[in-house]
């Protein structure tokens, strides 16, 4: 039990300290895009592809989302 509340208070924090340097209408585009995902799988019991609505509107908030750019490639960290 101990274990688990110290986890959660990790993840907490390292949550906290990843949104920080978000603005507010880059966490809100977050937001309804994961409220709009949520709600697709929850519609996708018997089918699996999503609808061209569906890709439209996760396309128009993904790209208000600022990108995650690595600071070195998947062949850097092989060499």
């Amino acid at each position: 039990m101990l274990l688990r509340l110290f986890y959660l208070a990790l993840t907490s924090m390292f949550t906290l300290l990843r949104l920080m340097p978000i603005s507010d209408r880059d966490k809100d585009a977050e937001i309804l895009a994961l409220r709009h995902q949520l709600a697709v799988i929850q519609r996708q019991t018997d089918k699996r592809k999503l609808t061209w609505p569906d890709r439209a509107l996760l396309a128009a908030l993904l790209h208000r989302l600022p990108r995650v750019r690595p600071s070195s490639t998947t062949a850097d960290r092989l060499a």
